[in-house]
């Protein structure tokens, strides 16, 4: 188990923050804590950590909003996740975290930026279509692998089809419960799992209903359009975010 009080001072806002979105939002902002955990501890430490976490947050999500996602949508996305995964198991000897980051990061932004300059936000849904859905999921499925960043690549197929704001949230929550525990097994495989990271997640595991149920309390509070609007924003942030990360890592800036 980590025993520096810095990494808790640092994990425990992290994840109260990750859980409020996961829970209230389905807006990958805990998209974030990888990158800010990797302030204290290596990166693929804090990958390993926040996997159990993160399985044990889908727990409550899921129960929350049991009843409210779209089995319709999971019969394609679900599919494309394990493909994505399955991709990144086979690469994982060669994948390069910073050049992951740096595209999703672009992706992000431009999907963000395209919302609001091409005056999108007041036009009508877009229809499904799977092939785009099981390539979005499937690229979402790879970078969570990657260091759990699937939300923003999820996004980019899903807010546009301007769902009921509920029945996003229980969607890509019952998306990324799919996903988080279809890593388990790889990331047991690559040693990843070890005794101090999972006696870490266990001392972290508490904050969990905690900040999953703030989430879904908020989610209930706050109307139809703010909603849409907070996930774009949290969407353009975090890739603000990961876009800066990958440019530094990648270009050694």
């Amino acid at each position: 188990m980590i025993a520096e009080p810095v990494f808790y001072a640092v994990a425990v806002p992290v994840l109260l923050l990750t859980g409020i979105g996961k829970g209230g939002f389905g807006s990958g902002v805990g998209i974030v804590a990888v990158p800010t955990l990797s302030l204290v501890i290596p990166p693929l430490q804090a990958v390993a950590i926040m996997l159990p976490i993160l399985c044990l947050m889908d727990i409550f999500g899921v129960w929350s909003y049991r009843r409210q996602w779209s089995r319709r949508l999971m019969l394609y996305l679900g599919p494309g996740a394990v493909i994505g995964i399955g991709i990144a198991t086979a690469l994982a000897g060669y994948v390069d975290e910073h050049m992951i980051r740096l595209i999703i990061g672009a992706i992000a932004v431009l999907f963000s930026l395209n919302y609001w300059l091409g005056g999108r936000r007041n036009g009508d849904a877009k229809p499904e279509s799977r092939p785009k859905g099981v390539f979005w999921s499937a690229v979402s499925g790879f970078t969570s692998f990657v260091g759990h960043a699937g939300g923003p690549p999820l996004q980019v197929y899903m807010l546009p089809l301007k769902l009921d704001k509920t029945v996003f949230v229980g969607t890509t929550t019952v998306f990324f419960m799919l996903v988080n525990y279809a890593k388990i097994v790889p990331y047991g495989y690559l040693g990843l799992l070890t005794q101090e990271n999972l006696l870490t997640a266990l001392v972290l595991a508490p904050i969990c209903p905690l900040a999953m149920f703030a989430g879904v309390w908020l989610h209930h509070r706050i109307p139809e359009r703010p909603f849409y609007l907070i996930c774009y924003v949290f969407v353009f942030i975090v890739g603000l975010k990961l876009l800066r990360d990958g440019i530094i890592g990648t270009f050694g800036l």
